[in-house]
Order: C-alpha cells, then structure tokens, then sequence
C-alpha cells in the first residue's frame, strides 16, 4: 500500500461575504415578509457572515459545478497541471442537476483531458467520501495524482420563489401563512463555497498532510432519514418521493425544498456519534489529551459545537478545547465544504509543524453517518 498526502489545499467562496442583516436582500422574502425565524436562528447558530452565489436580485450568479471548478483550477500552478490529474473525486449535498453526475458536470467545465471520476452523493459527508475514494486509489497504487473537493449552492434552493406557491396556498386555506419551521430555517444556515485537495503518493513543498487513518459509517439501519430533499415524510417516518406527488403538488408543498427533522436530529446526531468517535481513536491508538494538535469538526451550529465538546467530556475523549479549529462563524455552514475550508485555513495558517497531528470530525444528518480523519504534518 503507497502512502497519500495532502500537497495542496484550496478553496472558492463566491462574491462578497453576506452579513446577518442583508442575507433576504439575497434569499428574498418568502410572501414579502421578512422571516420571523431569522432572529432565533442567527442567535443560535453563531454565524456572522457567509457567502452567497447570488446576487440582491435573487439571481444565480455561479453554478455549484463553477464554484467547484474554480477551487480546483487554484490548484494549478508551474508544477501542477489539469493534465497530470488521474482522477477527479467530487461530493456535494447540491448538484445543479438530478444528472449527469457533479463530477461530470464540474470534469466538463475543466476540459483538459479524459479521466476517471467519482461523485459521491449525500449530504455533508459527501466531501469525506469523495476524499476516501480519492486516497484509496492512490493507495491501492493504481494512480499518484488526484483531487478530492466539497462543494455547495445551496442558496439557489432558498430562494423565496421557492416557497411562493405554498405561502399561497397556506394563505388560500385561512391558515396562518408559516412557511413550517423545518423547511424555514434551513435558509439562515447554510452557505456556498468549495475546498480543493491535491492528493498524491509523494509529499510536495515545505509541508504535506500525510493520511494516517481515514474512517466512515452509516446508522441508516438504526435511525430514520433526518435532512431530506425532493421528497415528504409520513406519519411513520418514511419518505415519500417527489415522483409520488402531482406536479400541482410539489409546488404547494415546496417538496424540493430542503428541510430537516429537529427533534430526530437533537435526539441522535451526537448519540450515535460519540461511540463511533470512541471506536476510531481507539482503533488507532489515539490518546486525545496527548495525541492531537489540531481537532477541526464540523458543526451547523455554535450551539453544538458546545454540545460536542461536551459530549466528548463525558464519553472521555475530550480534546483540550485550544487544539479546537473552526471557522464557522466567517464562512457559514458550506456543508460538504465545511471540514475542506478548515482544513485549508489551517493549512495555510503558517501554524502547522511537522509531526503535529491533526484529526478531522464529520457527522451528516441525513440519515446519520459520520467521518473521521487521522492527519499528520510532513
């Protein structure tokens, strides 16, 4: 088996940041009115600012496959070329379409030459997944050069003519005009952006992050879906797919709508993690109190970002709370983006020191699977 380093790490946030005061001047007003929500939330969640691939006319200014290509095209440079790339590995929660694939979509706006790609579908750990399929190639030996990336638009689907028809709708039947909690709060937590990584079977510049362990699980079997899209959920907690409504439908019930089961995700999302977490350190040896120099998890919310910390307390696998780095607060919730745009900050932060070890933490609500990363400095 070769060993796989992390040689270049890049990213695009598109336009200018958004503060919390303007975000509807970008998303629009779903019936005109601003949302009664956006307080409580923004409270919550702890972010100042993100960035929109919109602009204040509710128009879409990049596509998720553009975002994409631009980080990856930061990758290039005098030693690095498109044409040396043997696989392209692309997650996203967002694809710009049902199909062709994200990878497709974003290998074609690259041009270049014909390679192998792979676009890993899901929600937030569609990153880690398109970067497990990526080290594990170079691994096996097949290929030396790859790029993994994460990537979101999320912002298109928050649109508030989204929502229009079944604000209308609520509005026709005398019922209180609400778009419902679940689906409204959604569009003041999440983001766009993309992270690029340059994977290869040999170290490159000063620094390298070489893969020491990388691991992912799913608990679909054990808990219902929690994030959904294109579809409902029943009484019993299964979905319903779009292709069950009428056209009529999918408008009234804005079922394309991305939306998200709070009280599932309160009861399970560190529940299941924490013995996995346990399990991963465990299995490789690692002591968090003496082990780890940089811990980067990735959360929606500064809420569980404390949640976590104390969770991993009590099932005593604290991390010392100053090897802690997260940039949610200036970037946003990007999603399958998130632990990318960390790792690169941190990457280019001129902090890191060879040897020190730095472990990446990646839940995903869809219907709850999580990553984790073991990295070390070369």
């Amino acid at each position: 088996m070769k060993e796989v380093f992390v040689t270049k790490i890049t990213k695009f946030l598109p336009n200018n940041p958004v503060d919390n005061d303007h975000m509807e001047d970008y998303l629009g007003k779903v019936g005109g009115q601003p949302s009664r929500v956006r307080p409580i939330i923004l409270k919550q969640n702890g972010i100042k600012q993100r960035y929109y691939a919109l602009n204040t006319n509710q128009q879409i200014t990049h596509t998720n496959a553009e975002i994409t290509a631009n980080a990856i095209n930061n990758l290039f440079d005098d030693e690095i070329r498109l044409q040396d790339i043997e696989l392209l590995s692309c997650g996203t929660s967002n694809p710009d379409q049902m199909m062709p694939s994200h990878a497709s979509m974003t290998h074609g706006l690259l041009k270049g030459h014909p390679m192998d790609i792979i676009s890993p579908s899901g929600v937030c750990l569609s990153g880690v997944h398109a970067m497990k399929a990526a080290c594990n190639a170079i691994k096996a030996g097949g290929i030396s050069k790859a790029i993994c990336t994460g990537s979101e638009m999320a912002s298109g689907a928050f649109l508030s003519k989204n929502y229009d028809k079944e604000y209308e709708k609520l509005a026709e039947t005398n019922k209180r005009p609400l778009i419902a909690f679940e689906k409204d709060f959604l569009r003041f937590m999440l983001s766009d952006g993309a992270g690029a990584m340059l994977l290869e079977d040999k170290p490159r510049g000063n620094i390298s992050l070489r893969f020491d362990w990388i691991e992912s699980i799913s608990y679909a079997s054990e808990a219902d879906a929690c994030m959904y899209m294109g579809c409902e959920k029943n009484s019993d907690g299964e979905l319903v797919s779009w292709k069950n409504y009428t056209e009529e439908e999918w408008l009234e019930r804005s079922v394309f709508s991305l939306k998200q089961d709070i009280k599932l995700l309160d009861e399970k999302i560190l529940t299941l993690w924490m013995p996995y977490m346990k399990h991963c350190f465990t299995k490789h040896n690692v002591n968090t109190a003496t082990d780890v120099d940089y811990f980067i998890a990735h959360f929606s919310s500064m809420i569980f970002h404390d949640r976590l910390r104390d969770a991993m307390n009590e099932t005593g696998i604290g991390i010392p709370y100053e090897k802690w780095f997260f940039n949610l607060p200036k970037v946003g919730n990007v999603g399958a983006a998130s632990i990318y745009l960390g790792l690169e900050e941190l990457f280019h932060s001129g902090k890191l020191k060879k040897g020190e070890r730095i472990v990446l933490g990646i839940p995903e609500s869809g219907r709850f699977s999580y990553g984790m990363v073991g990295l070390t400095v070369v």
